[in-house]
């Protein structure tokens, strides 16, 4: 009974097959049969799977202060020996720093990314940048994005004080490491990096309605951005959220002010392909005293 059932089955299965070819829902590749549309690619099949090929990671490190030496302590300073290790590092093993006009050309097809890319970013603008890190790049020739705090250029500029402890860059700093061609500056509010009368860096308040926050970050984040075009001619791509306080709603501000990036403080890899969505909230590895860059792209 069992051997009579298994005959009727496989004669069920040979006339769907042969019905099958001829209509062309099965085609025959040698003794493989085959779904019709398996054997076809669309364009936009090929357009993803071309993005997917092209995806790259991009680690990108984070950096504030940079002393000259090495007893001074805190998670957001490093020596200037231990900054050149890292150079050293990365240079030894095959990095190459781009910084995010970059990125931003390449999510926009109009360039292309080195085997492995690595973006090196100061947060704040401290003169020490100037004074200890901007040298060191220059000598491995490496390139890096500064995140400068409008505020404090506007005060140091007024009240020259180039402490490296404390003092932030000049508007005639910016323009001279804008013009060496290895450091490109982004905008970190021009001072909303605070955490007085209730607000958070960038993060809405409870208390505020939809439009009163977006006229907060629209003229504060405006006033850096005119601030830059005024004194150097540049006007930054990218946002760089102070303290890594965001809320959802910046989102779309920051879009439609006409940033094509934006740094958060969250850590981890950026994978990015041919599409620019991917360059907002990218993340961000902190270098601290006990994380160098060894450590953090093991």
């Amino acid at each position: 009974m069992f051997v009579i059932k298994m005959k009727t089955l496989i004669c069920y299965f040979a006339i769907f097959v042969i019905t099958a070819a001829s209509i062309g829902i099965i085609h025959f590749h040698g003794n493989i049969a085959t779904p019709a549309d398996a054997v076809e690619t669309s364009g936009e099949d090929t357009a993803w799977l071309d993005s997917k090929k092209e995806s790259v990671d991009v680690p990108i490190l984070m950096y504030h202060n940079i002393f000259r030496s090495s007893n001074a302590h805190g998670d957001y300073i490093i020596s200037e020996a231990a900054f050149e290790k890292d150079l050293q590092f990365l240079s030894e093993n095959g990095y190459t720093a781009v910084v995010m006009q970059d990125l931003i050309n390449y999510t926009e097809g109009k360039g292309d990314l080195p085997e492995k890319p690595v973006v090196l970013t100061f947060d704040d603008g401290y003169f020490n940048n100037c004074a200890y890190a901007f040298p060191l790049l220059q000598k491995y020739n490496y390139k890096a994005v500064v995140s400068i705090i409008g505020y404090y250029t506007d005060l140091y500029t007024k009240s020259p004080d180039q402490n490296p402890a404390y003092s932030h860059v000049t508007w005639n700093d910016v323009k001279t490491m804008m013009e060496s061609g290895c450091i490109e500056f982004q905008n970190h509010s021009y001072n909303l990096h605070t955490t007085d009368k209730g607000r958070n860096g960038t993060k809405k308040k409870k208390s505020e309605s939809l439009d009163e926050y977006k006229a907060v970050l629209t003229s504060d984040l405006g006033r850096l951005q005119d601030a830059f075009k005024s004194n150097t001619g540049y006007t930054p791509t990218t946002f760089t959220y102070p303290f890594g306080s965001v809320s959802e709603a910046s989102y779309d501000i920051i879009r439609e002010m006409g940033f094509k990036a934006s740094l958060s403080c969250a850590s981890g890899m950026n994978h990015l392909s041919r599409n620019p969505d991917e360059l907002y909230m990218l993340k961000r590895y902190l270098r601290t005293p006990q994380k160098s860059a060894a450590s953090l792209l093991k």
